[in-house]
């Protein structure tokens, strides 16, 4: 989903009312990051606290390459690592994740394995459909039970777009905050749905509801998602005894625009970059008595603070043996009060970008490979920057490109490095990269190796149900990674 997607972020439709009106009684924050312009990575930052090169969510299979988690991913999230819902444990809480995990499929990357209680979803996104012969169809679990597959199970069709994934996703929501309640439980709910993301899908009552076609049916069915679990803790009464934060893992696929792509506002390019369009998200934190209604904050947010608020909220510290990236919103979003930190733009093990304040610099730029852009895929379609959206890798490490993002947005008037703005821009910036790079300790790449005979070719007891297939013949190898 884009920065542009909802109505109080600009989309002239207005279709979100939900959403609208959870930010009219909470807090928008317009300066919102994720921490990568790619799913996999992202998620992992969102529930570690930490950047993903930190965890091992990258790949050094080329230069500023993104990579994620397929089917045939070796890798995923490390035992090392301590995930929200872990941690959450230690005051009590029950967790669950709805929908898309994306770190990682093997059994011993399952969420259940690291802090999560219950699961219903998928390890990956909804691709497919597969042949089952070079490929299977992509799982879906209960727990730990293989309950289905897309495609099989779990319909899709790509001709209409309808399926019931949102609505299925929405019950167990529902279903697992009203047990919760009931057994008076704290609870962390993950609810990642994925229907935003190609190809876009939507149930029967909100396919062809949208002026926006497809892709706006889906969200518009997300928003209406979101006003039910928010109407159904002011039924239970605990709204003011539960804090809500709704964001994205990364901006709106311009690739898969117009008919399955969002929209970014007025920020350049789109998911895959480390422009503002791959990485600022729209974001609304919603806790009524407490979060004071009708707020816009200007605080620099992440995806990471998500790790650290959480913490806050039930009364535990973070991790002290690990570098911690996820600021406390707490004071933010309570007593207004804003903290300096920046915002780091990673695109594979790559430190493309840095924000600090109102500025930030390029130290490498590029959309993607001319190779890809002449077979037709355009990161920034109808964009072009002359010298910012390249198709070949720009190193600007020496002099980089430094951006006012108050007064251009879309990154597209560079500072001219003779000015004092900019001399004073780059003696703020230059000690907190450098600081940052000479402490920063590097995971173990996770997303380097790929071998086809890993992927989940039947579930646990295939022989009584009779769905065992066959894994191809395969061995490892470098896991290719065009972007």
């Amino acid at each position: 989903m884009g920065w542009g997607d909802l109505g109080v972020y600009g989309e002239p439709s207005r279709e979100t009312p939900n959403l609208d009106r959870m930010a009219a009684e909470g807090m928008l924050f317009p300066n919102f990051y994720t921490a990568n312009p790619l799913c996999s990575p992202s998620r992992a930052a969102l529930l570690t606290g930490r950047l993903p090169i930190r965890s091992g969510f990258y790949t050094t299979n080329g230069h500023a390459r993104n990579a994620y988690t397929p089917q045939e991913i070796v890798g995923g999230i490390p035992d090392s690592e301590l995930l929200l819902p872990a941690l959450l444990k230690g005051a009590g809480y029950v967790s669950k994740i709805v929908g898309k995990w994306h770190l990682g499929h093997r059994p011993q990357f399952h969420p259940l394995r690291h802090g999560f209680d219950e699961w219903f979803g998928s390890p990956n996104c909804h691709f497919g459909p597969y042949d089952d012969k070079a490929r299977p169809n992509i799982p879906v679990y209960r727990d730990q039970e293989m309950v289905g597959r897309f495609y099989e199970e779990f319909p899709i069709n790509l001709k209409t777009g309808e399926a019931n994934l949102t609505q299925i996703y929405l019950q167990e929501a529902l279903e697992f905050i009203q047990r919760q309640q009931a057994a008076h439980r704290p609870f962390f709910l993950y609810w990642a749905v994925d229907a935003t993301h190609a190809p876009v899908y939507a149930s029967k009552p909100f396919l062809g509801t949208s002026q926006r076609g497809r892709y706006g049916d889906a969200i518009r069915e997300l928003d209406d998602s979101v006003g039910r679990i928010l109407h159904l803790l002011r039924d239970l009464g605990i709204a003011e005894n539960t804090f809500v934060f709704f964001t994205s893992d990364n901006g709106a696929a311009l690739i898969s625009a117009p008919r399955q792509g969002g929209s970014n506002g007025p920020f350049l390019c789109g998911k895959q970059t480390t422009f503002e369009g791959g990485m600022r998200e729209p974001a609304i934190a919603w806790w009524p008595g407490h979060i004071p209604a009708g707020q816009v904050s200007h605080q620099l947010g992440s995806i990471m603070d998500l790790f650290t608020t959480s913490l806050s909220l039930a009364g535990l510290e973070p991790p002290r043996d690990r570098a911690i990236d996820g600021l406390d919103l707490l004071p933010a979003m309570l007593q207004g009060h804003l903290t300096d930190r920046p915002i780091f733009y990673y695109r594979g093990n790559t430190l493309m970008a840095v924000t600090l304040g109102q500025y930030k610099a390029h130290f490498w730029t590029w959309t993607n490979s001319w190779e890809e852009f002449k077979q037709g895929i355009d990161f920034c379609p109808g964009q072009n920057v002359s010298g910012v959206t390249t198709h070949s890798q720009e190193e600007h490490t020496k002099l980089p490109l430094i951006f006012h993002l108050g007064r251009d947005p879309g990154e597209r008037f560079p500072l001219s490095i003779a000015s004092i703005e900019y001399l004073d821009a780059l003696r703020r910036i230059t000690p907190v990269v450098q600081q940052h790079q000479e402490a920063l300790v590097p995971g173990q790449p996770q997303l380097n190796v790929c071998n086809r005979a890993v992927m989940n070719w039947a579930p646990p007891g295939c022989e009584k149900l009779g769905k065992c297939l066959t894994p191809p013949e395969s061995v490892p190898e470098k896991c290719s990674w065009p972007h």
